[in-house]
This record gives C-alpha cells, sequence and structure tokens, in this order.
C-alpha cells in the first residue's frame, strides 16, 4: 500500500473518531486534537513524500547506472565496430594491393608473351582457347577478344593439330613436337614448328601450343647442306675427272683413228685394201650396210658429252678462270634472252622486266649468262613436249640496297618438296636416261655462290609453278645502269 492510501485512510478514520469524541469533549479539547491529527497526518505527508523521494533517488541512480552501463556498451560495441572497419580496411587494402600486384603481373606475363615472336594458344582440354598473344592475332588476323573462349578449330582451322593429340599431349604429361611444317603464303613456302606443352594446375586442365616460323633457318640449314655437298664433290670431282679423261680420251683418239684408217683418201688405206683384194668403196658400202657408221657416231657423240660432263665437273674443283670484273647485268640478261631466240620453239613466252636503275654488279658476265640459260631452259623443260597457251616464263631483275636480284619463274606443274630439296644436287635429276646429266643446276649453283659470293633459292609449289631467285652483291665501286629499258616481244 502506497504512503499517500495511508495517509488517506489514516484521516479518515482520524475525521471519523473526531466526530466521535466531538460530542463527548469540548471545543478546546477538540481544537487540540486537530492539532494533533494535523501534525500526524503532516508527520505521515512527510514519510510519505521521503520515502518516494527515495524510491525516486533510487530510480533515478538505477536509470542512471543503466544508462552508464548502456553507454558503455555503446562505447564497447563502437570501439569493436572501429576495430572490426579497421581489419576491414587493411583487409581491403591488403586485397586492393594483392589485387593491383597480380593484374601488373597478369600485365607484364602479357606483355612477355605478346612481345614474343611465336604464336602462342592456351587451350583448354576441350580445345576451348584460353589465350591468344600478339603473335596469333598478326598470323591468323583473329583479335584475341574474337578468339577467347571460341573452339581452336573454329578459329584456327588451318592448324595442323587436332583435339585428339592436345588430349594423348596432357594425358601423357609430355610435350609434343613436330618440325619443319611446310605451309604456304602466297606464292612462297613457309616453314614452322610446333609444340605442345601440357598444361596441369589445380584450376584447370589444358596446354599451351607454341608456333615458330623457322622459315629462315630451315632455308640457312638447306643451304649449308648444298655447301658441304659442293665441297664435297669439289674433292671428288677433280679426281673423277682426271680418271674418266685417260680412257675417254683413248675412246674419242680410237673413233677418230677408226675414221681415218677408213678414209679412201689415205694411201695405206688403200695399199692394205688392195692387199686383200677388196676396195675402199666396198668396205665403206659394208661398214654402211652394218650401220657401223652409225655406232661409230653414237660413240663420238656419247664421248664428247661425257667429255662436257667432265669439263662441268672440273668447274667444281677449280676457282672461276674469268676475271672478275664490274657489268652490266642488265645488259647480260637481255642478251641472254635473245641468244634463246633459236630456241624459240621449244621455248614458252619470256616476259622479261628489268630494274634499269641498277648500278653494275662484280662477277663473270659469262657465267652469269650461263646461269641465266640454264634457268631458263630448266624452266622450260618443266612444262614439257607440250606447251599450253597458259605457259609463260617470267624473268624480272630488281634489287636491295646491298643486292641485285634475279628471279626467273614459270607457271608451270611445279615440283614436289622432296624433289625441290635435292634440286641443287650433282647429277639429281627429274628427266629421263640420256636427257641430261643432274649438273646444269648444280654447277649454277656454284658458279653463284663459291664465284660470287651470292645465293640461290628455288621455291615451288605443286601446280603452281617454281621460282629461282639469285642474289648477287653489288659492286661498291661501279655506278651505272643500263642505258635503254627493254621487254621481249
Amino acid at each position: 500500500m502506497t504512503t499517500a492510501k495511508l495517509t488517506i485512510l489514516l484521516a479518515g478514520t482520524f475525521i471519523s473518531s473526531s466526530a466521535f469524541a466531538a460530542q463527548a469533549v469540548s471545543e478546546r479539547d477538540w481544537l487540540w486534537v486537530t492539532i494533533v491529527i494535523l501534525g500526524l497526518l503532516q508527520t505521515l505527508l512527510i514519510i510519505g513524500l521521503q520515502r518516494s523521494r527515495l524510491k525516486l533517488k533510487h530510480a533515478r541512480q538505477a536509470l542512471f547506472d543503466s544508462h552508464k552501463t548502456l553507454e558503455q556498451k555503446v562505447q564497447d560495441r563502437t570501439e569493436s565496430l572501429h576495430a572490426t572497419n579497421e581489419q576491414l580496411y587493411q583487409e581491403i587494402g591488403r586485397h586492393e594491393a594483392t589485387e593491383l600486384l597480380l593484374r601488373e603481373t597478369q600485365e607484364y606475363l602479357h606483355s612477355m608473351l605478346n612481345s614474343m615472336p611465336s604464336v602462342i594458344i592456351g587451350v583448354t582440354h576441350r580445345g576451348f582457347i584460353t589465350h591468344w598473344n600478339a603473335a596469333a592475332v598478326e598470323k591468323t588476323g583473329v583479335s584475341a577478344e574474337s578468339a577467347l573462349n571460341q573452339h581452336l578449330k573454329d578459329v584456327y582451322p588451318s592448324l595442323p593439330v587436332d583435339g585428339e593429340i592436345i588430349n594423348d599431349t596432357i594425358d601423357a604429361a609430355l610435350p609434343y613436337v613436330s618440325q619443319n611444317i611446310q605451309e604456304t603464303q602466297g606464292s612462297e613456302l613457309h616453314y614452322s614448328d610446333l609444340t605442345i606443352y601440357p598444361l596441369i594446375a589445380a584450376q584447370a586442365i589444358g596446354a599451351v601450343i607454341r608456333i615458330d616460323d623457322v622459315t629462315m633457318r630451315v632455308r640457312v640449314e638447306n643451304m649449308m647442306i648444298q655447301n658441304e655437298k659442293m665441297l664435297s664433290l669439289g674433292e671428288l670431282a677433280a679426281g673423277m675427272a682426271h680418271e674418266i679423261n685417260n680412257p675417254l680420251s683413248t675412246i674419242l683418239h680410237g673413233v677418230q683413228n677408226i675414221y681415218r684408217r677408213t678414209s679412201p683418201e689415205l694411201k695405206a688405206n688403200i695399199q692394205a685394201a688392195d692387199k686383200h683384194h677388196l676396195t675402199i668403196e666396198q668396205i665403206t658400202d659394208y661398214l654402211s650396210d652394218r650401220k657401223i657408221w652409225q655406232f661409230l657416231e653414237d660413240i663420238r657423240e656419247a664421248g664428247e658429252r661425257s667429255a662436257e660432263i667432265v669439263t662441268n665437273m672440273l668447274d667444281f674443283s677449280r676457282s672461276s678462270s674469268q676475271t672478275q670484273r664490274p657489268f652490266d647485268l642488265a645488259h647480260v640478261i637481255r642478251h641472254g634472252i635473245e641468244l634463246l631466240a633459236a630456241e624459240r620453239a621449244t621455248l614458252p613466252p619470256v616476259d622479261l622486266k628489268l630494274d634499269n636503275t641498277l648500278p653494275k654488279v662484280m662477277g663473270s658476265a659469262a657465267e652469269i649468262q650461263q646461269v641465266l640459260l640454264n634457268l631458263v631452259r630448266n624452266a622450260a623443260q618443266a612444262f614439257g613436249a607440250t606447251l599450253t597457251p597458259e605457259a609463260r616464263i617470267y624473268v624480272s631483275l630488281g634489287q636491295s640496297d646491298t643486292h641485285a636480284i634475279l628471279t626467273v619463274e614459270d607457271n608451270g606443274p611445279g615440283m614436289a618438296e622432296e624433289v625441290a630439296r635435292h634440286i641443287f644436287e650433282p647429277f639429281f635429276t627429274t628427266k629421263e636416261v640420256g636427257q641430261g646429266t643432274g649438273l646444269g643446276l648444280s654447277v649454277s649453283y656454284f658458279i653463284i655462290t663459291e664465284h660470287h659470293s651470292g645465293t640461290i633459292e628455288v621455291q615451288s609449289i605443286e601446280g603452281e609453278g617454281t621460282r629461282f631467285t639469285v642474289k648477287l652483291p653489288k659492286s661498291p665501286n661501279a655506278d651505272g645502269a643500263s642505258p635503254h629499258p627493254h621487254s621481249l616481244p
């Protein structure tokens, strides 16, 4: 029960008692009683107020304590949030630094891969592209944005490797290598090496395909091999030529003596015939009937042809006998084509294009003309016995900063790679037996490389034609050019 309620109850009790006592006591006593009652009521009221004040004080203290506790909790929670935010900011900073470092590393790796001349292609085990460097863009013309996430066979269908080889390489965890892959770019042959490296990581399984253009390496290797063969042949040719010359001279001398000893103009022949009761005419008729003269002529022609072969072989074993001097290459080429006019029936039309600003070159004009005739005749023979109206031979002369460049090209049947690889080897020929010695291009190669410090290369595509390219160093002290342009009708 509250103090106010108790006070009211006591006041009511005293009033009731006072009313009852008022009847028994005098008025003076009533006043005293009233004063006592009022004092008592005041005391009780003071006590109630005091208790209420104490209660209020305790409530305020409790509220204050709760407020302090709440403030402390808010402060602790705020400090905790600040600490958490600080940790979060630090973590975000570390993530940003890691992301920046990762981005810089990726950009660095991409820059490294894009700066490489090799084609670098990353693929998954299913053949989908994950990386496509700048060399791949340049080779295929397909941008990295268009190539990524596409299948390899859709983006690079000419790649000489299929999905089965990629899967086998990944399964075996061993690199796959394919060397000297031949491909045609325009009218030229190019070679490349292809390597597949298996890539096995926790996130993905795939492979890296690397393609290197080794055209220059293959050409240099072929040139070195050819030079080695020429050097070996030089020693062999010298010995063979001297060994063959002796019996060959005997054969030709014997044929010459047969002709002399059957000639009706020599008195000794007539006397020998009379001794056996014969005439020179009878002997001649007999030899004619039995075709002995034809046999002797065949022997003589074969002997002279063999002597020519020996002479060509000797060219490999000795330096040029021609004096090296500056000469007008355009004039030599023009004159050489004119010399072929007598063979026009067996030659297709020759289109001639000369750079008349070319300065003179150092060397032997006669030997270079021999090379030109060999190349043009070789091109003509590639067409076979029957020439088509479309058959053409193109002879052009240009220049680079350091070299004169002679090109002899035809649109004939071309050659297989295996044939082109051996075309400059001595005695190698695709002609029928008795129609060629296989030394024409070998001699030409020797003249250009050994006598003139130049180069000669062949590029051929089956069904499209063949191109021979001869490069001769310009003469450093020679100047001047061909006086007049010229084209062969």
